[in-house]
């Protein structure tokens, strides 16, 4: 019986606060298209309580955008930081995660307030960016297949 109960509160408090090694599965180098653009972002595995990655975007041969990020592990819980073209660090807090999905929000921000980055069964990742601009709804999704290192 102890030995249940100490399971089952594991498994409780894990799912309140998961550790960075739940994001492991984002690890690596991931690459996509859309339009004329093409888009990458590499992913460190999790070392020292974080996450490194940094993406770009390409438009033929000309870089059109790029962000360093970082997912990071404070106090129990999960934080996504973005610097978009090396502007000052936005945070946003995961708010409901599963093996192969994790949602991260700001409600404050104004552009997205929203990040999820999911796993599909072919082992592909589709990141998904969302908010309300100038009223208006706003989704932007990038799908990602795994690229050779």
């Amino acid at each position: 019986m102890r030995t249940l109960l100490f399971f089952f509160a594991f498994a409780v408090g894990a799912q309140e606060k998961p550790a960075i090694g739940t994001m492991a599965w984002l690890a690596g180098k991931w690459k996509g298209t859309v339009g004329k653009a093409s888009y990458e972002e590499v992913w460190l595995p999790a070392g020292g309580g974080t996450m490194l990655g940094m993406s770009r975007t390409l438009v033929g041969e000309r870089m059109a955008g790029f962000e360093f990020l970082r997912i990071v592990e404070r106090q129990g819980e999960l934080f996504y930081i973005a610097q978009p073209n090396g502007r000052p660090p936005t945070e946003f807090k995961l708010t409901s995660g599963t093996a192969s999905k994790a949602v991260f929000e700001n409600a404050a921000n104004d552009f997205p307030k929203v990040i999820t980055y999911e796993k599909d069964a072919s082992g592909n990742v589709v990141a998904t960016i969302e908010g309300e601009v100038q009223g208006k709804n706003r989704k932007e999704q990038f799908r990602f297949q795994r690229a050779p290192n």
